[in-house]
């Protein structure tokens, strides 16, 4: 049994990582900025929870205590200034946190780019990724980077925004990027890999790359994945017009990926992505049915998406920039204003038909009042660079702490009792919506308590501004939720 630590577990790759150390027979210590966001997953109660942020020696250190194995999977998710002076401190104070506290081993998977010498014109992100993958090798500690590039898995957002691409553009103009060559990989290879190097005695310092066995053009995979999912063949037009701004803009238009977020990964997809090694097969060996290729993977992915069982999505970490301020819960609270918007409705169905309503609000069922409005909130909201309402949900009927829904993020669930959400839209100020329900003489009360906290003048002309909007928004929400709870009464067997 080794003793892993695993940074991220709260997105894409960490989140699924954490069960298959489990299930190796690992002993598992997890380090989040926020403990709160892994309490409802369903590895948490088997896992040690260490509550710090890389940036932070004494806590990083602490969380390092007794370490093994140490999986470094933090890296900002979309730009913003400063954002690679941020990643390189991280990783400058992890890695020496991880050397005086004995670490065995530095586990980092990055990006897949060309050599230290052929990196000229290289994007930012993707240069930020070699240069804390170069960080740790430097650190003392015997670290292993892996570099991928394209992850192809349900969830992730390379495969959200090649899905929503090719399904919902018959015929699209594209720009040259589509034309770039790169090696995409399976997110069950790379979850193989990262394990594998839990076990392995051997020091080892240096660099991985890792691909699945297919090299295409993303045009190429817009294609297969059309083929696959048993679409018609898809006409695409490079066009040389596009820039990475634009394209991502264009991206953030057509798919549940934010514009912020697809730049990255667009502007990264300019380079050939091509591993030059194969070399990790001589530590890891490869599957006997060998790795899994391109056609496969997207197999898998939509059989995830089909039966609802996706474990994890881009959308679980937290987005840059968006608040985390707790609810105010003090009724004296001296943080400023607060405008409360209330509403209560008595409800004729069961509570527990109540709750099914109130957990399955948002994504595919919406929000029970005015949908056009909500579309055109959403849409303003992407304007201005935030996530609209495209991000979905992750389960159809269940939901945990830290899931996103929409533009907004689950900050609180009481089962059966309480929902709170924490809005993750562009805002001058912060805002919570809170739904809940209770049983008062015999009767199934629903009620609802929309809370913002305005920031600055602007924040307060917001408020009064959209006043008239609200009153009709969250004025018929009850209402419409109470018809959709004894419309799920009318449907229970008797």
């Amino acid at each position: 049994m080794t003793r892993c630590l695993v940074t991220g577990a709260t997105g894409y790759i960490g989140g699924r990582l954490v069960p298959e150390l489990l299930a190796a027979g690992h002993d598992v210590r997890c380090m989040a900025r926020s403990a709160g966001r892994l309490r409802d997953l369903p590895w948490a109660g088997r896992t040690e929870i260490a509550e710090a942020d890389a940036r932070d020696p004494e806590r990083t250190g602490a969380a390092l205590r007794g370490i093994d194995v140490a999986y470094y999977l933090i890296h900002a998710m979309s730009g913003g200034r400063g954002f690679a002076a941020s990643d390189r401190d991280a990783a400058r104070t992890f890695a020496a946190a991880a050397a005086r506290a004995g670490v065995r081993r530095i586990v980092y998977l990055g990006g897949l780019t060309p050599d230290a010498g052929e990196r000229h014109g290289l994007s930012a992100h993707l240069s930020s990724r070699a240069e804390v993958g170069e960080i740790f090798l430097a650190s003392g500690v015997p670290s292993v980077v892996l570099r991928a590039a394209v992850i192809i898995g349900s969830g992730s957002a390379s495969f959200e925004m090649l899905r929503y691409l090719t399904e919902r553009l018959p015929v699209m103009t594209t720009p040259r990027w589509v034309r770039s060559r790169t090696q995409p990989i399976a997110v069950r290879d790379v979850l193989r890999y990262l394990v594998a190097w839990a076990g392995i005695a051997e020091d080892v310092n240096r660099v991985f790359d890792v691909g699945g066995p297919d090299v295409l053009t993303y045009a190429e995979m817009m294609h297969r994945y059309a083929a696959v999912a048993g679409l018609p063949p898809r006409l695409i037009v490079p066009v040389p017009l596009l820039s990475p701004r634009l394209s991502s803009l264009w991206v953030g238009l057509v798919t549940p990926v934010p514009a912020g977020v697809a730049r990255p990964l667009v502007e990264s997809l300019r380079t050939q992505a091509v591993c030059r090694e194969h070399d990790i097969a001589r530590y890891v060996g490869d599957p006997p049915d060998g790795l899994i290729g391109f056609d496969r993977a997207v197999s898998l992915a939509l059989q995830k998406i089909k039966e609802a069982d996706v474990a994890t999505r881009w959308s679980s970490a937290a987005m840059p920039g968006a608040p985390s301020d707790p609810l105010p819960t003090d009724p004296d609270w001296a943080g400023g204003s607060l405008y409360i918007d209330r509403r209560a409705i008595t409800v004729a169905a069961c509570p527990e038909a109540l709750w099914r309503v109130i957990e399955g609000i948002g994504g595919e069922n919406g929000w029970y009042s005015l949908p056009v409005a909500w579309r055109v909130r959403g849409a303003l909201d992407r304007m201005v660079g935030g996530v609209g309402l495209r991000r979905g949900r992750r389960d159809p009927l269940r939901l945990r702490v830290g899931d996103s829904i929409d533009f907004w993020r689950v900050e609180e669930i009481e089962q059966g009792r309480l929902l709170r959400l924490r809005a993750e839209m562009r805002l001058p100020g912060l805002a919570w919506l809170e739904l809940s329900q209770s049983v008062e003489e015999g009767q199934t009360v629903y009620r609802q308590r929309a809370v913002f906290h305005p920031r600055g003048l602007l924040g307060h002309l917001y408020w009064w501004s959209i006043l008239p909007f609200h009153g009709l928004i969250f004025g018929r929400m009850p209402r419409n939720v109470a018809a959709a709870a004894r419309g799920v009464m009318g449907r229970r067997p008797a």
